[in-house]
């Protein structure tokens, strides 16, 4: 399967027969190396409400006849809009015929502002384990550092890591680093940073910093094979 990075914590998974798109912000991503009009999904997992993670799925659901799995309040919310969602949350995890998504914790929040400036809350935020073809992929979504990072490396034998590192709203490379270390996963991706000036950070210089060999900054479009 291939793995690819497109900005802040867009990430693409592409197995033998399903497009698995996570957080697909792409439109007013000036990291980003895609257009949304043309982004294949057959999936799309979703950690939480945020605007910034959201982003096209309205669009490339509808356009594609995605199924959206969501924390259950975002899932919920997205169902009202139109969409094929599935409700999850925390915890809970679900075989589907593309593999098996579980939700993490995530300390953080979420949100979604709709096209008329409202704000609509929608539920936990979380991470995501993904194991798909043999393989798990942790997407830890937006979080701060938190002891039970622990718990999620001794529990599974993560193959990849996908971990903020922006600060200010997340961890920041310190604490990430961290982070790393108690998920213990094979190899380690950073994500969540240089979108915006806020949260700029030197995503070489932290993937140097894990353990040898595990760490690697992926520039917008670049893709690992797992």
């Amino acid at each position: 399967m291939k793995v690819s990075f497109h900005g802040q914590s867009a990430v693409k998974v592409v197995t033998e027969k399903h497009k698995i798109f996570i957080d697909p912000f792409i439109t007013g991503n000036g990291a980003s190396d895609l257009d949304a009009s043309k982004v294949e999904a057959d999936v799309i997992l979703l950690t939480h409400g945020h605007n910034d993670h959201v982003g096209d799925t309205l669009d490339i659901a509808k356009r594609n006849d995605s199924l959206v799995v969501a924390p259950n309040e975002l899932a919920n919310y997205l169902s009202s809009r139109g969409l094929n969602t599935h409700p999850m949350h925390i915890g809970g995890a679900h075989q589907f015929d593309f593999g098996k998504v579980k939700l993490t914790q995530a300390f953080h929040g979420s949100a979604f502002t709709d096209e008329n400036g409202e704000s609509i809350y929608t539920g936990m935020p979380a991470g995501i384990l993904l194991t798909v073809e043999g393989k798990t992929i942790y997407h830890a979504g937006d979080t701060g550092l938190f002891s039970d990072l622990k718990l999620i490396g001794e529990r599974n034998e993560i193959d990849l890591a996908l971990l903020p590192i922006g600060d200010n709203f997340t961890m920041g490379p310190e604490d990430a680093l961290v982070a790393a270390e108690w998920v213990n996963a094979k190899q380690v991706v950073p994500i969540h940073y240089n979108t915006f000036p806020l949260i700029e950070q030197d995503g070489d210089a932290f993937a140097e910093k894990v353990k040898p060999g595990k760490g690697i900054a992926l520039k917008p479009g670049q893709s690992i094979d797992l």
